[in-house]
């Protein structure tokens, strides 16, 4: 763990008080027997009892573990589906708690259980006299939670429920600590702290790279905080896309563009949230080079309408580039609207962004709460 760890932080990044929770609670009392590792070309299972060498190198590796497909209607050992619950990476979990600051005694919202190592993190973190209280939404994770938890000595609070409505019979709350992925920040996070408590959670607009997001809770019920960096989890249920697929129909058209799809595709993290914020878009992209050439493929679409999205191909020496669409929404020209605004305004790097949450929605903004970018 010790060399891990030291992996982990070679800037010093990560506080003193999570590096001791992490020695004290072990991650592979919460890995199941039989897990599935991810990479960008290739996945494989490890295998505690078949190949334990491997499996003991990949828990104490920082690789994300899949413990679970589809919501549970595909086993993991079959590699076919949605990825729906992780143990996540060490560096995430690490990064994420020394963001949120817990102080002993502190009383912690937990929205996510998933493995129940987090929880165990906290609990340690909040000692003897504060409290952990974890939603997760799914039954039989949180059941097997329960049962590595208890394994642990540990003793959060658990309950089955959608995490988006907080627990206010267990209010209020000195931080929340998210474990999956928001694109809407519910507001009953908000209401049911204390004024000056601390939120911590993945923001995943999905367009390109996604971001972790501290708030502080103020005395008027809104919060208020900055991007400080990278985070990427599954999405919380509530608010997965809407489309499972793109979906074609007649409404559908070729064109061309003169912008090399990889300038929004690389484009940095500040220039990916002003997308998304002034959007409301998703974009992905992959690399689909093969014997028959190099070949990169931008996708576009509205979350909430799979009738809605476009795929845009970059191949070398091109000065030109074709265009698929479905739907009638111009979201290439959307897009490039709004990467040229971010131009600019000088091209703002991730941290000079924040939000602020109220109980009317989330704002965007540049700089200062007041210049409201979307």
């Amino acid at each position: 763990m010790d060399r891990l760890i030291a992996g982990l932080d070679p800037e010093g990044d990560i506080s003193n008080e999570v590096k001791h929770a992490m020695r004290a609670v072990p991650r592979h009392q919460f890995v199941p027997p039989i897990g599935l590792v991810s990479q960008k070309t290739s996945a494989y299972l490890i295998d505690r009892n078949a190949d334990p060498h491997r499996w003991w190198n990949t828990v104490y590796s920082n690789e994300p573990i899949i413990t679970q497909l589809s919501d549970g209607t595909t086993p993991v050992t079959e590699m076919d589906g949605g990825y729906t619950s992780s143990s996540s990476s060490p560096w995430t979990v690490a990064n994420l708690l020394t963001l949120l600051d817990p102080d002993p005694g502190n009383h912690v919202l937990e929205v996510g259980t998933g493995t129940g190592w987090t929880s165990a993190l906290l609990c340690h973190l909040v000692g003897r006299h504060g409290e952990v209280t974890s939603i997760e939404v799914d039954a039989a994770v949180a059941e097997q939670a329960a049962k590595n938890l208890a394994a642990a000595g540990a003793q959060p609070a658990l309950l089955i429920g959608d995490g988006a409505l907080g627990c206010p019979d267990r209010a209020p709350y000195d931080r929340v600590h998210v474990t999956c992925g928001v694109r809407s920040v519910p507001h009953a996070w908000v209401e049911q702290c204390r004024a000056g408590a601390t939120i911590v959670l993945p923001f995943c607009p999905n367009f390109g790279t996604n971001h972790s997001l501290r708030l502080v809770v103020r005395p008027d019920r809104t919060a208020v905080g900055r991007f400080p960096g990278y985070a990427s989890y599954m999405m919380m249920r509530s608010q997965r896309s809407s489309s499972h697929g793109r979906t074609t129909h007649p409404d559908k058209h070729h064109l061309t563009t003169y912008v090399d799809p990889r300038v929004i595709a690389y484009a940095p993290p500040g220039a990916h949230l002003a997308i998304a914020a002034l959007t409301g878009l998703e974009a992905n992209g992959r690399d689909l080079s093969d014997e028959n050439g190099e070949l990169y493929r931008l996708w576009l679409s509205d979350p909430s309408d799979s009738y809605s999205w476009l795929a845009l191909d970059w191949r070398p020496g091109s000065s030109e580039y074709e265009l698929y669409q479905v739907g009638d929404r111009p979201l290439w020209d959307e897009v490039l609207n709004a990467y040229f605004r971010w131009v600019s305004w000088g091209q703002p790097g991730r941290e000079r962004f924040g939000m602020t949450v109220s109980p009317s929605g989330q704002q965007i903004w540049l700089d200062d709460p007041d210049r409201v970018v979307a």
